[in-house]
């Protein structure tokens, strides 16, 4: 998440108009520090863990590791606060909390997976405490025998009645619902004070019965210790349940957009609850631990006589009861191991603390449940995910989404069914550790990325302490249930996978894309100190496309050789007599739709000539230059204006610094690439050319006619490692002599070899005359009139002729050209002599490819090994 980009300022002024209008339309409700942050998160906290298994877990794993627990999970969450706080005062905060954070700072291919998955693990937060509830009015009807049916059916029937209440509530809009959360926090007020309060007050006969003696320095010290009992007495499996009880701190993150001032709210809020429901956590565990003991029978009759001798060793034989014989038999109904209800027992008045438990519980639930519909809300409009986009309507000035409602509201249901606080608070651990975990790492890359956008207002936090907490968030994961930790991870890879494949059309300046940059711009000048070798080298293409989609065959060819291997550039010179196209952004887009790895770089130039020459000059970056040129053939040369064709095809073909010096490699490309004009500039992007279909079992023909370094055999080498092109067969031929043609051929076969090139056949030919009348028809065009062949003519009237037609073909060059074209179709591409009229030049291309199959690639090295059989 950065800052808001263009147009901030705009907005700014938009926002104050309308502020400015507010009478005449009615404005959201706007929340708080205390309202919408602190007392949200703090009620959310203060869940059924605190009354029903507090004590309990106090009784197995002792005062001592109690705290050590709490303490755990409050380094958890307090750091994942401070993380929290830096990203939420790096920027203004929409709606969507945790989802909304995540995503504008790691990009959607991790923030779409996190959305779903914490969404999910707030509809089962909402269950947690629901279930948690129903479990309180169920003991509530045991006791007065009103059972319904039997204890688990009761927890489902209570559950589904409660969890439909809550959300008619949450249907009701965000005001009502947060007086409901005002009243639940007034009532837990009183019921903690009711409970301190009881502490102090003498325990009666009964309550002594129960395990409860006020403040004992002997029952303080026998619970300082562990006691673990049963399946789940263990330190991590206690862990594993009581950490939902600290996952409410992102309650006033998540409705982040009802909020007046979130980048205040949210770091002050939420610090301040975790400070304060932490304080409660350690007071209630140390104070149960030191006036209730472990196990009681409640039997009035198990208390001793004054001169009681027998034998009776523990602490409550000191403290006047003998519970040995339910201790033995392990029996006992009362006490801190056996009971959920230890708080009520404790407490000056127990049906406050039946009510504490009810606005814990409701408040929880409730605020999860108004929580899961906001985040997912905003993950369905941002359109990361299909078929989701329905449950993101809003209704109301609050732009409340109801069908979200409904959706966590049956997810809910469907984990209340199972009626099982213990088994569903170590699967909503496991959702919970994951989102902090990618919050934290969230903190930790935006820091380490430099970006000049990350400049959070909070300063209170580190990126070491957010790798920390990343990392302990994990390990505490699969520490806790492992199983539900690789079924987590296995749901966010798998969402992660599909976002990354159908990359969403987004850019929220995230620290992915700064962490990238700052990679390449690393990796760019570590390499560009290291010296050139031949086994590193590929061929570098700058392809002079104009925009792209004007010549898709050319690009999907070049593409097919170059991706994920070497660097691609399409090269369009802009020239004031052409129209610009389309934008930037929508070529780079049609590349990428076409799935080509190419950059597109135009140049403004006022002539294709000066504009090449500067192109080829400044595109690239230190060793990530191009070294291979690549045109297309413009087959219908003879078309043009003299000038048209000087210009546009003879000056790449002909100039000797863009032939060896500049650029290296220069590709001549014949139909299919044909350069032919697009009347209109008609184009169609969904256009398919063959190179983008499979190729089956065709053959590339390679005619090695002279050594150029091997570039003319790395080329087809490249082709046939894709995929399509893999089951071609490369055929190389060479020039021979008839006598020795067999010698010549195995002497090929072992060099190939050792090359490690895959080749089918390799081929001799001997020497042969070519007719020459299709080279002689190409060029009559262009011949000079005898009469202006004539020598008598001054050295300034020849300068004249050369200058205003330097595409004039004399005698002298034709004659010069004959014996060459002779034995062309053998030959490499050739090179021509500086003073060689771009006409004849043109004609004697369009003679060496005449006959052959297209398409027709025409290579040219600069000498350079390109190829070598050496390891080193």
């Amino acid at each position: 998440m950065g800052d808001s980009g263009t147009g901030s300022l705009s907005a700014i002024h938009e926002q104050n108009e309308e502020n400015s209008a507010g009478g005449k339309v009615k404005q959201p409700v706007r929340f708080g520090w205390i309202t919408g942050v602190m007392v949200r998160c703090m009620l959310n906290i203060w869940g059924v863990i605190l009354f029903l298994r507090l004590s309990w877990i106090t009784s197995q794993a002792g005062i001592i590791l109690t705290w050590v627990i709490i303490f755990m999970s409050v380094l958890v969450t307090s750091v994942t606060c401070l993380s929290v706080s830096a990203i939420s005062t790096n920027g203004k905060v929409s709606s969507g909390g945790a989802y909304f954070m995540i995503s504008r700072t790691l990009g959607p291919e991790m923030g779409g997976p996190i959305g779903v998955v914490f969404s999910f693990a707030n509809a089962l937060g909402c269950a947690l405490n629901t279930v948690g509830f129903a479990e309180t009015v169920r003991d509530l009807l045991i006791e007065y025998n009103s059972v319904m049916v039997d204890s688990i059916n009761d927890v489902r029937i209570i559950g589904t009645i409660t969890v439909t209440s809550l959300l008619l509530i949450s249907l009701a809009g965000m005001e009502w619902e947060s007086k409901t959360q005002i009243l639940f926090f007034l009532v837990l007020m009183v019921t903690f004070a009711n409970y301190f309060v009881g502490t102090v007050i003498p325990a009666t006969p009964e309550e002594q019965a129960m395990g409860f003696f006020n403040y004992r320095a002997d029952i303080f010290v026998e619970n300082l210790f562990p006691d673990w009992r049963g399946a789940e007495g263990n330190f991590f499996q206690m862990f594993a349940i009581f950490f939902p009880s600290a996952i409410g701190i992102l309650a006033g993150a998540n409705i982040s957009g009802d909020l007046r001032d979130p980048e205040t709210a949210i770091p002050k809020g939420t610090l301040m609850a975790i400070f304060g429901t932490t304080m409660s956590y350690l007071l209630i565990s140390v104070t149960a631990g030191a006036c209730v003991l472990r196990d009681a029978s409640g039997n009035l009759n198990d208390s001793l006589p004054l001169n009681y001798s027998g034998p009776c060793d523990d602490v409550a034989c000191k403290l006047g009861w003998n519970f040995t014989k339910c201790e033995q038999s392990q029996t006992c109904p009362f006490g801190m191991s056996n009971s959920f209800q230890v708080l009520s027992l404790v407490s000056a008045f127990g049906p406050l603390i039946t009510a504490g438990v009810f606005a814990a519980s409701l408040s929880s639930a409730l605020a999860f449940l108004v929580s899961a519909p906001k985040v997912f809300q905003c993950l369905c409009k941002d359109n990361i995910y299909p078929y989701i986009g329905f449950f993101g309507k809003g209704y109301g000035k609050n732009n409340e989404p109801l069908r979200a409602y409904i959706l966590c509201y049956l997810i809910a249901l469907a984990f209340i069914l199972i009626a099982q606080l213990n088994v569903i608070a170590p699967l909503i651990s496991n959702f919970f550790l994951c989102s902090y975990a990618l919050i934290n790492f969230s903190c930790f890359h935006a820091s380490i990325t430099n970006s000049p956008g990350w400049r959070p207002s909070f300063k209170y936090y580190s990126k070491w302490t957010a790798l920390f907490g990343s990392v302990i968030s994990v390990v505490l994961m699969f520490l806790l249930t492992w199983w539900a930790a690789l079924i987590t991870f296995g749901i966010i890879i798998f969402l992660f996978g599909y976002v990354t494949y159908k990359k969403p059309e987004v850019n929220w300046g995230s620290s992915v894309q700064a962490g990238t940059y700052n990679m390449a711009l690393s990796y760019s000048v570590s390499l560009a100190g290291v010296e050139d070798h031949v086994k590193n080298f590929r061929p570098q293409c700058l392809v002079l496309t104009g925009p792209p989609n004007l010549r898709p065959a050319l690009v999907d060819f070049v593409g097919s050789f170059t991706k994920n291997v070497s660097l691609m550039i399409c090269g369009d010179i802009l020239m004031v007599s052409r129209p610009v196209l389309k934008p930037t952004y929508k070529l780079v887009k049609w590349l990428n739709c076409r799935k080509v790895r190419s950059f597109y770089t135009p140049f403004k130039g006022d002539n294709l000539r000066e504009g090449a020459r500067h192109l080829m000059q400044a595109s690239g970056l230190g060793k990530m230059k191009p070294n291979t040129l690549v045109l297309g053939f413009k087959t219908n040369w003879k078309e043009c204006p003299p000038g048209v064709c000087h210009i546009n095809l003879l000056i790449f073909f002909y100039s000797p610094m863009f032939i060896c010096q500049s650029c290296g490699h220069p590709f001549f490309i014949s139909s299919p690439f044909s350069d032919v004009d697009i009347p209109n500039h008609t184009i169609n992007n969904d256009i398919r050319t063959v190179f983008q279909t499979k190729q089956g079992k065709k053959t590339i023909d390679v005619y090695w006619i002279s050594d150029d370094g091997g570039l003319t055999l790395l080329v087809p080498y490249l082709l046939t490692r894709r995929k399509r092109w893999r089951k071609s067969k490369v055929r190389v031929f060479i020039i021979g002599q008839q006598q020795t043609m067999e010698e010549e051929r195995k002497e090929m076969l072992v060099l190939l070899r050792r090359f490690r090139l895959d080749v089918g056949d390799v081929i001799v030919m001997t020497d042969s005359q070519r007719p020459l009348k299709r080279f002689e028809d190409s060029v009559a065009a262009f011949r000079l009139r005898e009469g202006q062949q004539q020598g008598d003519g001054s050295v300034q009237q020849q300068q004249q002729q050369r200058t205003e037609g330097p595409w004039k073909i004399s005698d002298k060059q034709m004659d010069a050209l004959r014996l060459k074209v002779r034995v062309c179709y053998y030959l490499s591409l050739p090179v021509p002599q500086s003073d060689c009229p771009s006409s004849l030049y043109m004609a004697w291309l369009d003679t060496l490819s005449c006959g052959l199959h297209c398409p027709v690639l025409l290579i040219r090295g600069n000498q350079q090994n390109v190829l070598t059989f050496y390891c080193q």
